[in-house]
């Protein structure tokens, strides 16, 4: 084995089940529930827990998670469920958005190797500013790594790669060139409208270069696949879509001398209106999109 180098007790009874999911980045309530693993192809699979998706690449030498989820239970939780079903053990965590609802499981990997972006330690150790160092030690990642890393693992090569801000300035994707196979993260959410409470227009860019790479599935972070992995490629292309129309819009609204409240008020994207997440995320969308033209983002 070799390695090169995201109120009230009575409100919330209210509120439906999945929108607790998305509450506030980095403090999003999620209620643990037990996880199912499913096979993708041979070799690639997804932990599925309360709407999130963990990737997990198997070799002969063990396995690679990408994605830790939501809480140290759910990261345990997939972790028994490798051990009893893949039965390989996991010598690698690779973690791309920086928000609790993805690195709070970190804390069940403290005998894996942790990785992620430079941007994403960053980010990560701020939003974990009022977290105990433990905690803190135990969930930020143990290498990091500027545009690209790749591991060899069981006879593949696992590529890492920062392919541009998208959903954060952190983000990376999971290529696996011999499997033709993309993790995504949550560059990528199927049939769902986009979360972008940390994104960036070039989310837009970011999704061109990942399907310039020579695969055929890629794997989302949110969203359930359909039968043939192969139609993910569908999949990606339609969510890029909503950004595209998304950032139209809001330029168009620019070109006009709109506000950004103006614009927020104009461009209702309503055409995806039924998707899940647009009725909580529609004037993130446009607001993080209008800053993003402005240059107003760092």
């Amino acid at each position: 084995m070799t390695t090169t180098w995201h109120r009230s007790l009575s409100f919330l009874r209210l509120v439906p089940p999945l929108l607790l999911l998305f509450l506030a980045p980095g403090a999003r309530a999620v209620e643990d529930a037990p996880g199912t693993i499913e096979q993708i192809i041979p070799g690639h699979y997804t932990y599925n827990s309360n709407s999130y998706v963990s990737g997990i690449i198997v070799t002969s030498e063990g396995a690679v998670v990408i994605d830790a989820l939501y809480s140290e239970a759910a990261g345990r939780g997939e972790r028994q469920q490798i051990a009893n079903q893949i039965k390989q053990p996991v010598r690698y965590l690779i973690s791309s958005t920086f928000h609790d609802n993805f690195t709070k499981g970190n804390v069940a990997y403290a005998d894996a190797i942790r990785i992620g972006h430079e941007n994403y330690r960053t980010d990560l150790l701020a939003l974990m500013k009022n977290v105990p160092a433990a905690e803190q030690q135990a969930r930020l990642p143990q290498q990091t790594y500027r545009d690209r890393m790749a591991l060899h693992l069981g006879g593949k090569e696992i590529q890492i790669l920062h392919i541009g801000r998208a959903h954060t300035r952190g983000d990376t994707i999971v290529f696996v060139p011999q499997d033709r196979i993309v993790y995504m993260s949550e560059l990528f959410f199927y049939d769902r409208f986009p979360w972008m409470e940390s994104g960036y227009a070039d989310w837009i860019a970011a999704i061109d270069t990942a399907l310039k790479l020579d695969a055929d599935i890629f794997v989302p972070a949110h969203g359930k696949m359909e039968a043939d992995p192969r139609a993910s490629r569908r999949a990606l292309i339609r969510f890029r879509q909503i950004l595209v129309d998304a950032r139209d819009a809001v330029a168009k609204e620019i070109a006009q001398g709109a506000t950004e409240d103006q614009a927020v008020a104009r461009v209702q994207l309503a055409q995806y209106k039924d998707l899940s997440g647009y009725q909580q995320q529609r004037e993130v969308v446009i607001r993080r999109t209008y800053k993003s033209l402005k240059g107003a983002l760092d």
